[in-house]
């Protein structure tokens, strides 16, 4: 093997321990978050809805989106967002229209039920920035270093899948 052979391998190596536990630490945080979304809700005391479908209101705030616009967002990883979607409608959180301009498409937004959704996951999010750092010991610095580092593994990933690499 030559001396560059080498050289990837060790440092293929070298970064293995830290790439294996940036992916299992990912993993952990999403399912964390969840837990986070559903504590919320149960000191509300709603149990109509679960921590993804809390997520899903969450992320489409005040906009109007058809579901795959929704979907292709990506915050849904192991949940079906269509039958999420159709759950949040049939209980009222959702309100669904065929679009104006195409009525192939439908149209989704936040019903009053939904905007409370909103309202308290945004509530949860704000009491938790405003104690990241007294008591998470996490400062807006670091976490722009994370998020950059994130986005650089995300490009990554979607380079793998896009381009076959």
């Amino acid at each position: 093997m030559t001396t560059a052979g080498l050289n990837v391998r060790t440092k293929a190596a070298a970064i293995m321990p830290a790439y294996v536990d940036t992916i299992m630490m990912l993993e952990r945080l999403h399912r964390r978050m969840q837990e986070v979304v559903k504590d919320a809700l149960d000191r509300a005391g709603i149990d109509e809805i679960n921590a993804v479908q809390a997520l899903m209101l969450y992320n489409i705030a005040d906009q109007e989106l058809s579901v795959s616009e929704l979907r292709a967002r990506d915050y849904y990883t192991g949940s079906n967002s269509s039958y999420n979607v159709k759950k949040l409608v049939e209980a009222g959180f959702i309100c669904y229209a065929k679009s104006r301009v195409d009525r192939r498409c439908s149209r989704i937004s936040l019903g009053e039920r939904g905007k409370e959704i909103h309202a308290l996951v945004a509530q949860a999010y704000e009491k938790h920035a405003n104690t990241l750092g007294c008591v998470g010991g996490v400062e807006a610095d670091d976490l722009t270093a994370i998020n950059r580092s994130l986005g650089k593994l995300d490009r990554f990933w979607e380079d793998q899948v896009q381009y076959r690499l």
